[in-house]
């Protein structure tokens, strides 16, 4: 994002956020909450809900780039990540408790589709583009170490470990075990905040001059883009619910596994900030991209996972946590190019080529399971 859109605020900004509450209340007076009415009456609510939640989703992020450029660096992109995460939580939870039995695999299924999202295909996009344009580029291998040695232990603790424990048969936690993850990763997602904030702020950090756009924002400017922030996220979740029904009836008419809802969650969370990610690469800042991008995955598990399972202790819903072996498979391997890529400090398109073929191979393989 410039300085000149920064500054000029784009009527979509304001507008979204209240038409999106708007629609909830028309939408909640016409009974489309827990199910899709028929005929073209439920076509018609779908065509119209879809360009208004993505309108708020974008406005939402929008804002919250506004506040990120005040802000600055690395604080910018946790008020990014906060605000994606919070359209996360709300888009997991409404699914999680539609209809009788929910979807307890759903959030397993969104945090996985997030962490392939971001560390294959939008890290991959990222270094091709970047590559493309610049041969190579440079980012600070501490803070990608950072990054993936958290999102190594948090994936292993959340997708791989409840596979292979014996109070609970399946791949599920018990209530205390799901209690104890819970807890140790909000500690360790903490800790590594506190790392990217304040005890090592430089290591995510590339050019000491990024981020000094804010001299350029008034106080009163950035107070209504954290009103407006405000709105938009509210307008989400309160539309999340009636989104999820649209998704899981589209899902059934095409006969899609269930593992895609959560592909088409993980998408649409991570819709806007990938685009801030690629742009990103493409003005040469590769560092900014991936702290965007890995930072997403890392809330995802660090502050999503949490808030589900107290959601799902809290009203003694199931919830399915462990991968099976394919997509195990495809996790470790994911994780270990990752590492390789980011262990030199400098990328180039054969990176970002390695890095979209698994994400492809994973494409493939949720719809082909």
């Amino acid at each position: 994002m410039n300085a000149e859109r920064l500054l000029a605020m784009p009527m979509t900004a304001w507008i979204y956020p209240l038409l999106g509450l708007v629609f909830y209340g028309v939408a909640s007076a016409m009974g489309f909450a827990d199910t899709l009415a028929p005929g073209m009456t439920g076509i018609v609510f779908a065509v119209v809900l879809i360009p208004v939640i993505f309108g708020a989703i974008f406005a939402a992020v929008y804002h919250a780039e506004v506040i990120a450029h005040w802000s600055g660096e690395p604080y910018g992109t946790l008020v990014l990540t906060a605000a994606v995460t919070v359209i996360e939580v709300a888009l997991i939870a409404s699914i999680m408790l539609s209809g009788k039995d929910g979807s307890p695999a759903l959030a397993r299924d969104t945090v996985y589709a997030v962490v392939m999202t971001v560390c294959t295909g939008l890290t991959g996009l990222c270094i091709l583009v970047g590559g493309l344009r610049y041969r190579e580029q440079s980012f600070r291998v501490s803070g990608a170490s950072a990054y993936l040695t958290v999102l190594l232990v948090l994936a292993t603790l959340t997708l791989i470990l409840p596979n292979y424990t014996r109070e609970t048969p399946g791949p599920s936690y018990s209530d205390s075990q799901l209690a104890f993850a819970a807890i140790v990763t909000v500690v360790l997602y903490g800790a590594f905040l506190y790392i990217q904030t304040v005890r090592h702020r430089d290591y995510f950090i590339a050019d000491a001059g990024e981020g000094d756009w804010h001299s350029n924002l008034s106080i009163r400017r950035v107070a209504i883009s954290a009103a407006l922030l405000l709105v938009a996220l509210i307008a989400v979740v309160l539309l999340s619910k009636k989104f999820s029904v649209v998704v899981e009836v589209a899902r059934e008419a095409i006969g899609a596994p269930p593992p895609v809802t959560g592909l088409v969650v993980a998408i649409l969370i991570l819709l806007p900030e990938g685009i801030a990610a690629v742009r990103a690469a493409r003005s040469d800042a590769l560092q900014k991209s991936l702290n965007l991008a890995l930072g997403s995955a890392l809330a995802t598990i660090g502050m999503t996972f949490p808030a589900v399972a107290i959601v799902a202790l809290h009203l003694d819903k199931p919830l399915v946590l462990g991968l099976d072996a394919s997509d195990a498979v495809l996790l470790a391997l994911t994780l270990l190019v990752s590492t390789l890529t980011f262990a030199t400090g400098r990328t180039n398109i054969l990176n970002g080529f390695v890095h979209l073929v698994i994400f492809a191979t994973f494409l493939f393989l949720t719809f082909q399971p």
